[in-house]
């Protein structure tokens, strides 16, 4: 019996075609999936061919590089300087813009992304991961700078990531739902294994680093508090804590099954705007999470609404099933209005 199973290649031929699109969009995204089938045959072949240590350098975050952090970031660029469909692009792993190469004819759009996400994980063999975001370029412009990718979420086009765990899971979004792939190494092309996913409104399930408990704001604390009360507590049922400290792999659990994700912004790291960046984790990930039916707070506001002011930009971020992340929203806003009555 024929296989009737929507490979990633039909999906988004459907998806040009109900849009009336020109098939750009279909070229710049098959670019993009190259990228991660290669990155996930790196990941998966790491300990085999030596690529899970470490290098005696830095990335623009002053964190200490990862081996596969460098191939996963020059797999990227150059999977897609070459098709004619970015004008420029940027990198967690590079402090600038990336221009492309003169001999390569430049498009209208805009890639950010982080080529690996929670590779601090990779020597222990959990799950890490490619997030990455589509914006327009402005029009006019032909040599990007910063400033032209300095975009609030709400102008994405396109976002989604690549998760690198038991199977290779390809999610995205082009701001008409959120849709999952598999990777079939059999026939080398992604399936739909997860057609219109959905973040139920309601949760038993949060994320969190509790080591960092000591620098909450009041309403985290207050929020953790109450869901660590179980059934006794004003929630009435117990929750589980769940925290892989690789935001793809925790992002994907709440994609498939509900939950909330929490790496605020606190007494530790507020000099810095938090600790996640806007451009290439928080605004992709909000953008999914909310296509989902879910809500992506900074705790105070709505994260696809900030504007950016930095390319590196970092900022705090909640996001999950949205009854949860409408309360944590009102505890913040009370926490503020008790602070400026004393």
């Amino acid at each position: 019996m024929q296989d009737m199973r929507t490979t990633f290649t039909h999906f988004i031929i459907e998806e040009q075609r109900r849009v009336k699109g020109s098939g750009v969009f279909t070229s710049l995204l098959h670019e993009v999936i190259t990228a991660c089938k290669i990155i996930s045959s790196q990941v998966g072949r790491g300990a085999l061919v030596g690529t899970h240590g470490n290098l005696e350098t830095e990335n623009v975050q002053g964190e200490t590089q990862k081996i596969l952090d460098v191939i996963s970031n020059e797999v990227f660029l150059k999977e897609n300087q070459m098709s004619g469909n970015f004008a420029a692009m940027a990198s967690e792993e590079m402090e600038d813009v990336y221009q492309i190469p003169s001999q390569y004819p430049k498009g209208n759009y805009l890639l950010v992304f982080d080529p690996l996400d929670g590779s601090s994980n990779v020597g222990v063999n959990v799950s890490v991961g490619t997030i990455f975001s589509i914006l327009r370029c402005p029009e006019g412009v032909t040599e990007p700078t910063a400033e032209d990718f300095l975009q609030p979420g709400t102008q994405q086009v396109c976002a989604g990531y690549a998760l690198y765990g038991s199977s290779t899971t390809l999610v995205l979004t082009t701001g008409r739902g959120v849709n999952g792939f598999t990777l079939d190494r059999n026939i080398g092309s992604f399936v739909l294994t997860h057609p219109n996913m959905r973040v139920p409104e309601e949760t038993a399930e949060y994320a969190i680093n509790s080591s960092r408990t000591r620098f909450w704001e009041p309403a985290i604390k207050r929020y953790v508090d109450e869901v660590q009360q179980g059934a006794e507590g004003p929630n009435g049922k117990n929750y589980t804590l769940r925290w892989i400290a690789s935001m793809v792999a925790d992002v994907h659990r709440i994609l498939s099954r509900g939950g909330v994700f929490m790496y605020p912004m606190d007494s530790d790291n507020k000099d810095k705007g938090g600790k996640l960046r806007l451009l290439y984790e928080a605004n992709p990930m909000s953008f999914l999470i909310e296509q989902a039916g879910g809500m992506a707070i900074t705790g105070r506001q709505r994260i696809m609404e900030v504007q950016p002011t930095g390319l590196h930009q970092r900022i705090s971020v909640i996001l999950g099933s949205k009854n949860d992340i409408e309360k944590i929203l009102r505890y913040h806003q009370e926490a503020d209005e008790a602070a400026k009555a004393k």
